[in-house]
């Protein structure tokens, strides 16, 4: 068996397509999840990686190759899937437990690990994330801002205003009102 680690996977849809990609490739896929795939036979050789690579290059993704770069990239994957758990607890864990849980190593590693790779923390990563999120679910106008501040953990509707003030350089009732709404996915934050 071998598993490949996977830049910019960030949602069901990567998933199918990483699947797909390697299927078309030839390869018997174990399990597909976000960052990574298992296909049943050994990939020995760079001229195989290489054509896998290139096919999901094409389709927006990369292998990774160093071992710095998949744990960064394993980090990344683990905090979308934080947000998600975040949005359907009523008691979340904190960001540095759920890690260190999903990960098997300590938060200080990780943290260390993450800001030497991506020079800025877990925690301003977790931020832009939210964030993002925050500006989808007011895009939808099917939720209030204090049900959103609820939905996603903030303490306070001030609080969440206040950080989205300081990422997004307006305010929440400012970004209603543009006209066209700038938004990043999940993979670019």
């Amino acid at each position: 068996m071998t598993t490949l680690k996977i830049k910019n996977m960030v949602c069901d849809r990567c998933i199918m397509t990483v699947q797909d990609v390697l299927e078309e490739l030839g390869y018997e896929v174990d399990s597909v999840s976000l960052g990574k795939a298992e296909v049943s036979e050994e990939i020995d050789g760079a001229a195989k990686l290489t054509e896998i690579d290139s096919k999901l290059q094409d389709k927006g993704f990369e292998l990774i190759k160093k071992n710095n770069e998949a744990l960064v990239e394993d980090i990344k994957s683990a905090l979308i899937d934080y947000l998600t758990y975040l949005e359907n607890k009523d008691n979340p864990v904190k960001v540095s437990e759920y890690l260190a849980e999903k990960l098997h190593h300590n938060y200080s590693y990780l943290s260390n690990r993450f800001s030497n790779y991506e020079n800025t923390t877990i925690e301003q990563h977790i931020i832009q994330l939210k964030i993002e999120r925050v500006k989808e679910l007011l895009t939808y106008e099917e939720m209030t801002l204090s049900e959103i501040a609820y939905k996603l953990n903030y303490s306070s509707v001030q609080y969440l205003s206040n950080q989205f003030k300081k990422v997004m350089g307006m305010t929440v009732t400012a970004f209603k009102k543009e006209e066209t709404i700038s938004r990043k996915s999940f993979d670019t934050v």
